[in-house]
């Protein structure tokens, strides 16, 4: 069964973010051994410099590579990545797993990631142009690789 990872910056506090995330962990415990991992955010001044972001960034960074497995490939999601439809993602999800790798998505906090993670990942994506919570974005991924999963085995929940 495929290992897939999610690692988010920030904790879930909303309940309707949790319970929508439950739901399609749920769903995804039929196709894969899902693993969500949180990290703290970095704190920052309620007006950070540029210099307080990037340093909470790094801390953030140091953090997600202390949680990634060995043999990992990572998918990072950010503004500046591409953006795919539902049956390209589908493709990014294999079947019979990644070999000897984990697949590991990563969503950062409200600042993003930083980019050394970035360029560690793959591939880069974006959910959108438009501008999303950090949390909401984690649902929308959560339900992204359930409709990969679905469209995968031919099954009619993606129209």
């Amino acid at each position: 069964m495929l290992s897939v990872y999610l690692i988010c910056v920030g904790k879930l506090k909303e309940k309707f973010y949790k319970d929508a995330c439950d739901e399609y962990v749920k769903r995804l415990s039929s196709y894969c051994k899902l693993t969500v991992v949180e990290i703290s955010e970095a704190k920052v001044s309620k007006d950070p410099t540029l210099g307080e972001i990037t340093n909470a960034l790094a801390k953030e960074g140091e953090a997600i590579r202390g949680k990634l497995p060995p043999s990992s490939r990572l998918v990072a999601l950010c503004v500046e990545g591409r953006m795919c439809s539902s049956e390209e993602m589908a493709h990014m999800i294999p079947a019979q797993g990644c070999g000897d790798k984990h697949l590991v998505f990563l969503i950062g906090g409200s600042y993003g990631l930083h980019p050394s993670i970035k360029a560690e990942a793959g591939v880069q994506l974006s959910m959108s142009p438009m501008t999303f919570p950090h949390h909401l974005a984690r649902v929308m991924l959560l339900e992204q690789i359930y409709r990969a999963f679905k469209i995968n085995e031919g099954s009619s929940y993606h129209k």
